[in-house]
Protein backbone atom coordinates (compact mmCIF):
# COMPACT_ATOMS: atom_id res chain seq x y z
CA UNK A 1 0.00 0.00 0.00
CA UNK A 2 0.91 3.66 -0.65
CA UNK A 3 0.01 7.09 0.62
CA UNK A 4 -0.55 9.32 -2.32
CA UNK A 5 -1.14 13.35 -1.63
CA UNK A 6 -3.87 15.23 -3.22
CA UNK A 7 -3.00 18.95 -3.69
CA UNK A 8 -4.71 22.06 -4.60
CA UNK A 9 -4.51 22.35 -8.63
CA UNK A 10 -3.81 25.53 -10.22
CA UNK A 11 -7.03 26.50 -12.40
CA UNK A 12 -6.24 28.66 -14.36
CA UNK A 13 -2.65 30.60 -15.29
CA UNK A 14 -2.97 33.58 -12.34
CA UNK A 15 -4.79 31.33 -9.98
CA UNK A 16 -2.91 30.94 -6.48
CA UNK A 17 -5.37 29.60 -4.66
CA UNK A 18 -8.59 27.94 -3.99
CA UNK A 19 -10.88 27.63 -1.31
CA UNK A 20 -12.40 24.03 -0.67
CA UNK A 21 -16.12 24.65 -1.21
CA UNK A 22 -17.82 21.09 -0.53
CA UNK A 23 -15.58 17.53 -0.34
CA UNK A 24 -17.76 14.87 -2.55
CA UNK A 25 -16.14 12.06 -0.80
CA UNK A 26 -14.88 10.79 2.50
CA UNK A 27 -12.66 9.14 4.45
CA UNK A 28 -12.92 5.40 3.65
CA UNK A 29 -14.50 5.73 0.40
CA UNK A 30 -12.83 3.66 -2.88
CA UNK A 31 -12.69 6.27 -5.77
CA UNK A 32 -11.35 5.61 -9.00
CA UNK A 33 -8.91 7.29 -10.77
CA UNK A 34 -10.34 10.68 -12.66
CA UNK A 35 -13.17 10.73 -9.81
CA UNK A 36 -14.24 14.02 -8.88
CA UNK A 37 -13.55 14.87 -5.22
CA UNK A 38 -14.03 18.35 -4.42
CA UNK A 39 -15.71 21.16 -5.70
CA UNK A 40 -13.40 23.94 -5.44
CA UNK A 41 -13.96 27.52 -6.09
CA UNK A 42 -10.77 30.49 -6.85
CA UNK A 43 -11.98 33.90 -7.68
CA UNK A 44 -12.56 32.84 -11.33
CA UNK A 45 -14.58 29.90 -11.67
CA UNK A 46 -15.93 26.67 -9.50
CA UNK A 47 -14.21 23.28 -10.84
CA UNK A 48 -14.03 19.52 -9.50
CA UNK A 49 -10.87 18.49 -8.35
CA UNK A 50 -10.49 14.95 -9.75
CA UNK A 51 -8.61 11.95 -8.56
CA UNK A 52 -4.72 11.46 -9.93
CA UNK A 53 -4.94 7.24 -8.91
CA UNK A 54 -7.27 4.85 -8.21
CA UNK A 55 -7.65 3.64 -3.92
CA UNK A 56 -9.39 4.48 -0.98
CA UNK A 57 -9.38 7.95 1.00
CA UNK A 58 -7.54 8.16 3.58
CA UNK A 59 -7.52 11.22 5.12
CA UNK A 60 -9.31 14.70 4.21
CA UNK A 61 -6.65 17.12 5.54
CA UNK A 62 -8.10 20.69 4.00
CA UNK A 63 -11.65 21.52 5.58
CA UNK A 64 -14.81 23.15 3.37
CA UNK A 65 -14.74 26.68 3.73
CA UNK A 66 -10.50 26.53 3.75
CA UNK A 67 -8.87 27.51 1.17
CA UNK A 68 -5.36 27.24 0.24
CA UNK A 69 -2.30 27.94 -2.05
CA UNK A 70 -2.23 25.89 -5.02
CA UNK A 71 0.31 22.82 -4.18
CA UNK A 72 -0.99 22.62 -0.86
CA UNK A 73 -1.76 19.13 0.07
CA UNK A 74 -5.87 18.72 0.43
CA UNK A 75 -6.27 15.43 1.17
CA UNK A 76 -4.25 11.43 1.19
CA UNK A 77 -5.35 8.34 -0.96
CA UNK A 78 -4.04 4.89 -0.20
CA UNK A 79 -3.50 3.00 -3.23
CA UNK A 80 -2.09 -0.41 -4.00
CA UNK A 81 1.36 -0.82 -5.95
CA UNK A 82 3.47 2.16 -7.35
CA UNK A 83 0.63 4.69 -7.86
CA UNK A 84 2.41 7.50 -9.10
CA UNK A 85 0.88 9.58 -11.61
CA UNK A 86 2.17 9.87 -14.85
CA UNK A 87 4.31 13.23 -15.56
CA UNK A 88 1.80 14.61 -18.64
CA UNK A 89 -1.27 14.33 -16.05
CA UNK A 90 0.26 15.70 -13.31
CA UNK A 91 0.62 19.29 -14.98
CA UNK A 92 -2.31 21.63 -14.40
CA UNK A 93 -4.46 22.05 -17.58
CA UNK A 94 -6.14 25.36 -18.56
CA UNK A 95 -9.16 26.45 -16.85
CA UNK A 96 -11.57 25.72 -19.41
CA UNK A 97 -10.52 21.84 -19.25
CA UNK A 98 -9.91 21.76 -15.24
CA UNK A 99 -13.31 19.35 -14.71
CA UNK A 100 -12.33 17.52 -17.78
CA UNK A 101 -8.96 16.27 -17.06
CA UNK A 102 -6.95 15.32 -13.64
CA UNK A 103 -5.10 18.37 -12.34
CA UNK A 104 -4.26 17.44 -8.67
CA UNK A 105 -0.32 17.22 -8.93
CA UNK A 106 -0.84 20.76 -10.51
CA UNK A 107 3.30 22.04 -9.90
CA UNK A 108 3.74 24.53 -7.20
CA UNK A 109 4.97 27.96 -7.93
CA UNK A 110 7.59 28.20 -5.92
CA UNK A 111 7.49 31.92 -5.26
CA UNK A 112 9.47 32.74 -1.75
CA UNK A 113 12.64 30.96 -3.08
CA UNK A 114 12.02 30.55 -6.54
CA UNK A 115 13.58 27.31 -7.37
CA UNK A 116 13.54 25.80 -10.76
CA UNK A 117 10.34 24.72 -11.77
CA UNK A 118 8.40 27.45 -11.20
CA UNK A 119 5.46 28.18 -13.75
CA UNK A 120 5.41 31.45 -13.39
CA UNK A 121 7.61 34.31 -13.37
CA UNK A 122 7.62 36.66 -9.89
CA UNK A 123 9.18 39.38 -8.86
CA UNK A 124 11.59 39.05 -5.91
CA UNK A 125 10.57 41.17 -2.61
CA UNK A 126 13.04 43.20 0.09
CA UNK A 127 13.38 40.13 2.25
CA UNK A 128 14.38 37.29 -0.66
CA UNK A 129 11.45 36.30 -1.43
CA UNK A 130 9.29 36.02 -4.66
CA UNK A 131 5.69 37.33 -5.33
CA UNK A 132 3.10 35.62 -7.96
CA UNK A 133 1.80 37.37 -10.85
CA UNK A 134 -1.48 37.57 -9.08
CA UNK A 135 -0.13 39.16 -6.34
CA UNK A 136 1.53 41.44 -8.32
CA UNK A 137 -0.92 42.76 -10.50
CA UNK A 138 -3.60 42.94 -7.41
CA UNK A 139 -0.86 44.90 -5.44
CA UNK A 140 -0.29 47.17 -9.12
CA UNK A 141 -3.95 47.99 -9.75
CA UNK A 142 -4.49 49.11 -5.87
CA UNK A 143 -1.56 51.24 -5.39
CA UNK A 144 -0.16 48.56 -2.54
CA UNK A 145 3.21 48.39 -1.38
CA UNK A 146 4.56 44.91 -0.93
CA UNK A 147 6.95 45.74 1.37
CA UNK A 148 5.16 46.69 4.06
CA UNK A 149 2.76 43.81 3.58
CA UNK A 150 2.78 40.66 6.17
CA UNK A 151 2.20 37.42 4.34
CA UNK A 152 0.27 35.12 6.00
CA UNK A 153 1.31 31.83 3.54
CA UNK A 154 3.91 29.20 3.54
CA UNK A 155 7.47 30.52 5.01
CA UNK A 156 5.37 34.11 5.16
CA UNK A 157 4.35 34.34 1.26
CA UNK A 158 2.10 37.45 0.75
CA UNK A 159 -1.11 35.49 -0.91
CA UNK A 160 -3.92 36.93 -3.16
CA UNK A 161 -6.04 36.78 0.03
CA UNK A 162 -3.75 39.22 2.31
CA UNK A 163 -4.32 41.87 -0.55
CA UNK A 164 -8.17 41.25 -0.49
CA UNK A 165 -8.24 41.57 3.08
CA UNK A 166 -5.80 44.57 3.05
CA UNK A 167 -7.99 46.15 0.53
CA UNK A 168 -11.72 45.29 2.33
CA UNK A 169 -10.36 46.96 5.51
CA UNK A 170 -9.28 49.81 3.96
CA UNK A 171 -5.24 49.97 5.44
CA UNK A 172 -3.63 50.05 2.17
CA UNK A 173 0.39 50.61 2.91
CA UNK A 174 1.46 53.03 0.33
CA UNK A 175 4.78 53.51 -0.30
CA UNK A 176 6.56 56.05 2.34
CA UNK A 177 4.62 54.80 4.84
CA UNK A 178 5.59 52.79 7.72
CA UNK A 179 6.24 49.26 7.42
CA UNK A 180 3.70 46.86 8.53
CA UNK A 181 5.54 45.19 11.32
CA UNK A 182 9.04 46.26 11.76
CA UNK A 183 9.41 45.78 15.50
CA UNK A 184 8.91 43.54 18.55
CA UNK A 185 7.82 45.89 20.74
CA UNK A 186 4.26 45.66 21.96
CA UNK A 187 1.33 46.47 19.91
CA UNK A 188 -0.03 48.48 22.77
CA UNK A 189 2.60 51.19 22.27
CA UNK A 190 0.99 53.94 19.94
CA UNK A 191 4.88 55.09 18.95
CA UNK A 192 5.52 51.64 17.43
CA UNK A 193 4.39 51.07 13.71
CA UNK A 194 3.16 47.80 14.07
CA UNK A 195 0.66 49.22 16.36
CA UNK A 196 -0.57 52.10 14.00
CA UNK A 197 -0.96 49.32 11.33
CA UNK A 198 -2.64 47.02 12.77
CA UNK A 199 -4.97 49.44 14.91
CA UNK A 200 -7.40 50.28 12.19
CA UNK A 201 -8.00 46.36 11.20
CA UNK A 202 -8.55 45.59 15.00
CA UNK A 203 -10.99 48.56 15.34
CA UNK A 204 -13.28 47.39 12.33
CA UNK A 205 -13.28 43.67 13.60
CA UNK A 206 -13.77 44.90 17.15
CA UNK A 207 -17.00 47.25 16.33
CA UNK A 208 -18.71 44.10 14.03
CA UNK A 209 -19.69 41.54 16.83
CA UNK A 210 -22.28 38.35 16.48
CA UNK A 211 -25.07 38.69 18.89
CA UNK A 212 -26.84 35.86 19.96
CA UNK A 213 -29.29 34.96 17.27
CA UNK A 214 -26.70 36.26 14.45
CA UNK A 215 -25.95 33.56 11.83
CA UNK A 216 -21.63 34.18 11.00
CA UNK A 217 -21.34 33.49 6.86
CA UNK A 218 -18.21 32.65 5.70
CA UNK A 219 -16.89 34.40 3.01
CA UNK A 220 -16.35 32.49 -0.11
CA UNK A 221 -13.60 33.52 -2.76
CA UNK A 222 -16.04 34.23 -5.49
CA UNK A 223 -17.73 36.95 -3.00
CA UNK A 224 -14.13 38.50 -1.98
CA UNK A 225 -13.73 38.72 -5.61
CA UNK A 226 -16.70 40.67 -6.30
CA UNK A 227 -16.30 42.97 -3.10
CA UNK A 228 -12.78 43.69 -4.14
CA UNK A 229 -13.56 44.50 -7.83
CA UNK A 230 -17.10 46.58 -6.80
CA UNK A 231 -14.37 48.94 -4.06
CA UNK A 232 -12.21 48.77 -7.36
CA UNK A 233 -14.65 50.30 -9.53
CA UNK A 234 -15.89 52.98 -7.22
CA UNK A 235 -12.68 54.20 -5.69
CA UNK A 236 -11.41 54.46 -9.10
CA UNK A 237 -13.79 55.21 -11.60
CA UNK A 238 -16.25 58.64 -11.30
CA UNK A 239 -19.59 57.11 -11.66
CA UNK A 240 -21.65 59.55 -13.36
CA UNK A 241 -25.57 58.23 -14.65
CA UNK A 242 -28.49 58.39 -17.14
CA UNK A 243 -31.78 57.03 -17.45
CA UNK A 244 -33.94 57.30 -20.27
CA UNK A 245 -37.75 55.86 -20.63
CA UNK A 246 -38.41 53.20 -23.69
CA UNK A 247 -42.03 52.32 -24.96
CA UNK A 248 -41.52 48.62 -25.64
CA UNK A 249 -45.35 48.04 -26.62
CA UNK A 250 -44.64 46.22 -30.13
CA UNK A 251 -41.81 44.79 -28.71
CA UNK A 252 -43.78 42.93 -26.26
CA UNK A 253 -46.37 41.79 -28.52
CA UNK A 254 -44.03 40.60 -31.12
CA UNK A 255 -42.15 38.30 -28.76
CA UNK A 256 -45.62 37.10 -26.71
CA UNK A 257 -46.56 36.14 -30.55
CA UNK A 258 -43.55 34.07 -30.83
CA UNK A 259 -42.66 32.84 -27.70
CA UNK A 260 -44.79 29.40 -27.60
CA UNK A 261 -43.61 28.35 -31.08
CA UNK A 262 -40.10 29.36 -30.28
CA UNK A 263 -40.24 27.26 -27.28
CA UNK A 264 -41.76 24.10 -28.81
CA UNK A 265 -39.22 24.48 -32.17
CA UNK A 266 -35.59 25.70 -29.79
CA UNK A 267 -36.63 24.44 -26.26
CA UNK A 268 -35.39 26.95 -24.80
CA UNK A 269 -37.72 30.48 -23.79
CA UNK A 270 -37.37 33.67 -26.11
CA UNK A 271 -37.25 36.17 -23.44
CA UNK A 272 -36.82 39.93 -23.77
CA UNK A 273 -33.29 40.26 -22.16
CA UNK A 274 -32.34 38.38 -25.72
CA UNK A 275 -33.70 42.15 -27.09
CA UNK A 276 -32.48 44.38 -25.46
CA UNK A 277 -28.64 42.75 -25.44
CA UNK A 278 -29.18 42.40 -29.42
CA UNK A 279 -30.08 46.53 -29.46
CA UNK A 280 -27.21 47.22 -27.15
CA UNK A 281 -25.04 45.23 -29.30
CA UNK A 282 -26.00 47.10 -32.33
CA UNK A 283 -25.74 50.58 -30.81
CA UNK A 284 -22.03 49.67 -29.32
CA UNK A 285 -20.91 49.23 -33.22
CA UNK A 286 -22.58 52.90 -33.73
CA UNK A 287 -20.80 54.27 -31.02
CA UNK A 288 -17.57 52.22 -30.30
CA UNK A 289 -16.62 54.78 -27.67
CA UNK A 290 -19.40 53.20 -25.35
CA UNK A 291 -17.11 50.08 -25.31
CA UNK A 292 -13.74 51.34 -24.52
CA UNK A 293 -11.72 50.77 -21.42
CA UNK A 294 -9.18 53.43 -19.21
CA UNK A 295 -5.82 52.19 -19.16
CA UNK A 296 -3.93 55.32 -17.52
CA UNK A 297 -2.33 56.98 -20.00
CA UNK A 298 -4.90 55.98 -22.48
CA UNK A 299 -8.24 55.20 -23.48
CA UNK A 300 -8.39 51.27 -25.47
CA UNK A 301 -11.44 51.56 -28.09
CA UNK A 302 -12.07 47.53 -28.13
CA UNK A 303 -12.64 46.23 -31.71
CA UNK A 304 -14.78 42.73 -30.22
CA UNK A 305 -18.14 43.17 -28.85
CA UNK A 306 -18.39 41.02 -25.88
CA UNK A 307 -21.32 41.30 -23.79
CA UNK A 308 -21.02 40.50 -19.60
CA UNK A 309 -24.06 40.00 -18.05
CA UNK A 310 -24.65 38.98 -14.55
CA UNK A 311 -26.35 36.08 -13.50
CA UNK A 312 -27.39 34.78 -9.65
CA UNK A 313 -26.82 31.41 -8.15
CA UNK A 314 -28.20 30.63 -5.24
CA UNK A 315 -25.22 32.21 -3.11
CA UNK A 316 -23.20 33.77 -5.85
CA UNK A 317 -23.50 36.62 -8.96
CA UNK A 318 -21.42 36.07 -11.69
CA UNK A 319 -20.90 37.89 -14.62
CA UNK A 320 -20.54 35.34 -17.93
CA UNK A 321 -19.76 37.03 -21.37
CA UNK A 322 -21.62 36.59 -24.73
CA UNK A 323 -18.34 36.35 -27.56
CA UNK A 324 -19.09 38.71 -30.28
CA UNK A 325 -22.57 39.62 -29.45
CA UNK A 326 -23.11 41.34 -32.56
CA UNK A 327 -22.17 39.26 -34.94
CA UNK A 328 -25.17 37.12 -33.19
CA UNK A 329 -29.25 37.08 -34.12
CA UNK A 330 -31.77 37.09 -31.16
CA UNK A 331 -31.95 33.38 -31.13
CA UNK A 332 -28.28 32.71 -31.02
CA UNK A 333 -27.78 35.67 -27.64
CA UNK A 334 -31.05 33.64 -26.17
CA UNK A 335 -29.10 31.08 -26.51
CA UNK A 336 -25.96 31.75 -25.14
CA UNK A 337 -28.30 33.65 -22.01
CA UNK A 338 -29.79 30.42 -21.50
CA UNK A 339 -26.68 27.98 -21.06
CA UNK A 340 -24.79 30.28 -19.41
CA UNK A 341 -27.27 31.19 -16.80
CA UNK A 342 -27.63 26.88 -16.52
CA UNK A 343 -23.71 26.67 -16.20
CA UNK A 344 -23.68 29.57 -13.51
CA UNK A 345 -26.30 28.17 -11.43
CA UNK A 346 -24.51 24.58 -11.72
CA UNK A 347 -21.41 25.89 -11.14
CA UNK A 348 -20.05 24.92 -14.23
CA UNK A 349 -18.51 27.86 -15.63
CA UNK A 350 -15.10 28.27 -16.76
CA UNK A 351 -12.63 31.02 -16.82
CA UNK A 352 -13.49 31.06 -20.49
CA UNK A 353 -16.89 31.97 -19.83
CA UNK A 354 -15.48 34.96 -17.46
CA UNK A 355 -13.20 36.86 -19.46
CA UNK A 356 -13.11 39.65 -22.27
CA UNK A 357 -16.32 41.38 -21.41
CA UNK A 358 -15.94 44.97 -22.67
CA UNK A 359 -19.75 46.43 -21.89
CA UNK A 360 -22.24 44.96 -18.86
CA UNK A 361 -26.07 44.69 -19.36
CA UNK A 362 -27.58 44.07 -16.22
CA UNK A 363 -31.23 42.60 -16.33
CA UNK A 364 -32.17 44.06 -12.65
CA UNK A 365 -35.75 44.00 -14.21
CA UNK A 366 -36.47 40.65 -13.59
CA UNK A 367 -36.20 41.25 -9.92
CA UNK A 368 -38.92 44.06 -10.32
CA UNK A 369 -37.12 47.03 -10.39
CA UNK A 370 -37.73 49.92 -11.68
CA UNK A 371 -34.21 52.44 -11.46
CA UNK A 372 -31.24 51.60 -10.85
CA UNK A 373 -27.70 52.80 -10.63
CA UNK A 374 -25.58 49.81 -11.05
CA UNK A 375 -21.56 49.88 -9.95
CA UNK A 376 -19.61 49.73 -13.02
CA UNK A 377 -18.06 45.81 -14.47
CA UNK A 378 -14.35 47.59 -13.89
CA UNK A 379 -12.39 47.83 -16.13
CA UNK A 380 -15.37 48.49 -18.47
CA UNK A 381 -16.25 51.89 -19.10
CA UNK A 382 -20.25 51.30 -18.89
CA UNK A 383 -23.08 49.32 -17.31
CA UNK A 384 -26.71 49.27 -18.61
CA UNK A 385 -29.51 48.21 -15.96
CA UNK A 386 -32.77 46.94 -17.79
CA UNK A 387 -35.41 47.91 -15.82
CA UNK A 388 -38.65 45.90 -15.04
CA UNK A 389 -41.53 46.35 -18.04
CA UNK A 390 -44.15 47.98 -16.83
CA UNK A 391 -47.51 49.01 -18.18
CA UNK A 392 -49.19 52.06 -17.57
CA UNK A 393 -50.88 54.82 -19.45
CA UNK A 394 -49.15 57.41 -21.56
CA UNK A 395 -50.27 60.55 -23.35
CA UNK A 396 -49.59 59.63 -26.97
CA UNK A 397 -50.02 62.18 -30.30
CA UNK A 398 -53.17 64.23 -30.18
CA UNK A 399 -53.29 64.12 -26.53
CA UNK A 400 -55.10 60.65 -25.98
CA UNK A 401 -54.19 58.08 -23.21
CA UNK A 402 -53.25 54.74 -23.86
CA UNK A 403 -51.94 51.45 -21.58
CA UNK A 404 -48.11 51.48 -22.96
CA UNK A 405 -45.82 48.95 -21.99
CA UNK A 406 -42.61 50.90 -20.61
CA UNK A 407 -39.07 50.16 -19.68
CA UNK A 408 -36.58 52.71 -17.76
CA UNK A 409 -32.85 51.97 -18.94
CA UNK A 410 -30.48 53.34 -16.62
CA UNK A 411 -26.95 53.95 -17.53
CA UNK A 412 -23.55 53.96 -15.29
CA UNK A 413 -20.40 55.58 -16.79
CA UNK A 414 -17.02 56.10 -16.14
CA UNK A 415 -16.54 59.86 -16.74
CA UNK A 416 -12.94 59.08 -17.86
CA UNK A 417 -13.78 57.77 -20.78
CA UNK A 418 -17.39 59.14 -21.59
CA UNK A 419 -19.08 62.18 -21.32
CA UNK A 420 -22.94 63.01 -21.50
CA UNK A 421 -23.03 63.48 -25.75
CA UNK A 422 -21.91 60.30 -26.70
CA UNK A 423 -24.01 58.47 -23.66
CA UNK A 424 -27.11 60.30 -24.92
CA UNK A 425 -26.53 59.24 -28.25
CA UNK A 426 -26.00 55.75 -27.59
CA UNK A 427 -28.91 55.94 -25.50
CA UNK A 428 -31.63 57.24 -27.82
CA UNK A 429 -30.27 54.68 -30.54
CA UNK A 430 -30.98 52.00 -28.23
CA UNK A 431 -34.36 53.59 -27.95
CA UNK A 432 -35.13 53.52 -31.37
CA UNK A 433 -33.84 50.06 -32.03
CA UNK A 434 -36.33 49.00 -29.31
CA UNK A 435 -39.31 51.09 -30.10
CA UNK A 436 -39.07 50.00 -33.68
CA UNK A 437 -39.02 46.10 -33.58
CA UNK A 438 -41.93 44.61 -34.91
CA UNK A 439 -42.89 41.00 -37.00
CA UNK A 440 -42.89 43.41 -39.98
CA UNK A 441 -38.81 44.63 -39.60
CA UNK A 442 -37.24 42.58 -36.81
CA UNK A 443 -36.35 38.82 -37.44
CA UNK A 444 -34.98 36.70 -34.76
CA UNK A 445 -33.05 34.41 -36.38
Amino acid sequence: MTIEKITMPQLGESVTEGTIERWLVQPGDHVNKYDPLAEVNTDKVTAEVPSSFTGTIKELIASEGETLEVGAVVCTIETEGGGEAPAEEAKSEPVEKAQEMPAADAPVTKDLKGEKGSSQPAATNAKGGRYSPAVLRLAQDNDIDLTQVEGSGNEGRITRKDLLKLIESGNIPKAGEAPAAQTSAPAADPEQPAAQAQAPAAKKEATIESAPGDIEIPVTGVRRAIAANMLKSKHEAPHAWMTIEVDVTNLVQYRDSLKADFKKKEGFNLTYFAFFVKAVSQALKEFPMMNSMWAGDKIIQKKDINISIAVASDNALFVPVIKAADEKTIKGLGKDINELALKARSGKLSGNDMKDGTFTVNNTGSFGSVQSMGIINHPQAAILQVESIVKRPVVMEGGMFAARDMVNLCLSLDHRVLDGLVCGQFLARVKEILENVSKDNTSVY
